[in-house]
């Protein structure tokens, strides 16, 4: 049986052929960036170009790729999974190498020349179970083909959507579609890049609609047996700063009078157990969302700051986990916080580039939030520098994105408190002090 680390180099290998990129090892960074749009685009499922480079082995990983990477991966190049992947290059398939290998393992090298008679005795051994073997996947692999997969032109499809509302949640979106030419009776509406929010609809109907519960931009998507036929861009405004409670299926709500206290944005524990939102064994997420039509600010050039406090530290909340985020066009800028000794858990995100607390050295994102603590997050000339309590902890030295700049959430493990908020980039200037 052929190891998964020999099938995935049987993969990259594939892939080299596949794009036409030849030999893999000498791929840039904007090569994998590329490829992960690729496979977005025809299998509807998202693999950041950092995954990407890491079953390549262009960054250090001490374990194999989880099951649903090795799927994605191999739907790319046409198969239906990684177990199918396996079972038509090689999983279970006896070589003459092997044989060798077996009747070695019985005392019988074959540089020692061992007893012809005895060794073809062995030999047959394994060929009777061998061919039984073989004839078995050459059904499996008859199966598994089966007819020629209908061909799919994306022309034929059309696929568009309009909002309820111009802007506040939850928003019910409609989406007009034609797939009438499809060669299956039912095709996918994908709401974003997460496969969980994905329906079923019939090809002879026209449209469908789907409720958004978080404001943020999405990219929907029409599928057609597997591959992203359509895609368009649908940004989902939250008429100011609105306070959410995340939990399934439908989030709680608080209005922005709710959290306006004291001149600062900030979701008192009792307020949240009047809303009979439990805080044990589990502690919610509260996120403070506005997501909104800043004007021409982008990625690459900006200063954020602001003053914020991760208000909840009992039971599970012990780590105080805690994400600035300001959400882009398409990617995002992550700044994490926790306790000092909760490193491990964090991660790091600056648009294309991506810090994991368990590869790296996060430790300048442990913070005491006994306090508020400061943060000032800047880009320019392709550099990223955060500063936390006016001490600069951290410089991104490549991988910074241009993309516009959307919207602002602070994510809070049990909740939080922000002072301030400020977004510029000398042209645009937003301010908001509670």
């Amino acid at each position: 049986m052929q190891s998964d680390e020999f099938l995935i180099e049987k993969a990259i290998k594939l892939y080299e052929s596949e794009t036409g990129w030849g030999n893999s090892g000498d791929w840039t960074n904007q090569d994998f960036m590329i490829l992960s749009e690729r496979i977005q685009e025809r299998t509807g499922v998202a693999l950041s170009h950092v995954t990407l480079k890491r079953v390549w082995g262009k960054v250090k990983y001490d374990s194999l790729p989880n099951t649903h990477t090795l799927d994605t991966l191999v739907q790319f190049l046409g198969y239906e999974n990684w177990r199918g992947f396996k079972s038509q290059n090689g999983n279970g398939h006896i070589t003459a190498k092997t044989i060798e290998q077996v009747i070695s393992s019985n005392g019988h090298s074959v540089a020692n020349k061992p007893n012809p008679k005895k060794s073809n005795r062995v030999l047959k051994s394994i060929l009777f179970i061998a061919v039984p073997v073989i004839l078995t996947l050459l059904v499996v692999l008859y199966i598994s083909k089966g007819k020629p997969k209908p061909k799919i032109i994306d022309t034929d499809y059309a696929f568009s959507s309009k909002k309820v509302v111009s802007q506040g949640l939850p928003n019910s979106v409609i989406f007009n579609y034609d797939a009438t030419k499809s060669p299956y009776d039912s095709v996918t509406i994908q709401q974003s890049w997460d496969t969980h929010l994905q329906v079923k609809v019939s090809k002879n109907q026209h449209q469908h609609t789907s409720i958004y519960y978080y404001p943020d931009y999405y990219k929907a998507k029409l599928i057609v047996g597997g591959r992203v036929v359509r895609m368009h861009r649908l940004l989902i405004k939250s008429d100011g700063w609105l306070p959410i409670v995340t939990q399934k299926p439908v989030p709680v709500y608080f209005s922005k009078e709710d959290v306006m206290i004291d001149g600062k944005m900030s979701l008192p524990v009792e307020q949240m157990k009047a809303r009979n939102i439990q805080l044990q064994p589990e502690p919610p997420t509260v996120i403070f969302a506005n997501v909104r039509d800043f004007g021409e600010i982008y990625s690459d050039n900006f200063v954020f700051e602001t003053s914020l406090r991760n208000d909840y530290h009992e039971g599970a909340s012990v780590c105080q986990l805690t994400t600035i985020y300001l959400l882009c066009e398409g990617t995002a800028v992550g700044i994490p916080l926790c306790t000092k000794g909760c490193i491990s858990n964090i991660d790091l995100l600056f648009t294309n580039f991506f810090e994991s607390g368990k590869q790296a050295d996060l430790s300048a994102f442990g913070v005491d939030f006994s306090s508020f603590v400061k943060v000032r997050v800047e880009s320019k000339n392709g550099k990223g520098y955060i500063f936390i309590n006016d001490k600069l902890v951290y410089t991104v030295n490549h991988d910074v994105a241009k993309s516009k700049i959307i919207g602002i959430d602070f994510n809070f493990q049990g909740t939080g408190s922000v002072d301030y908020v400020k977004l510029s980039n000398g042209k645009v200037n937003y301010k908001d002090d509670f």
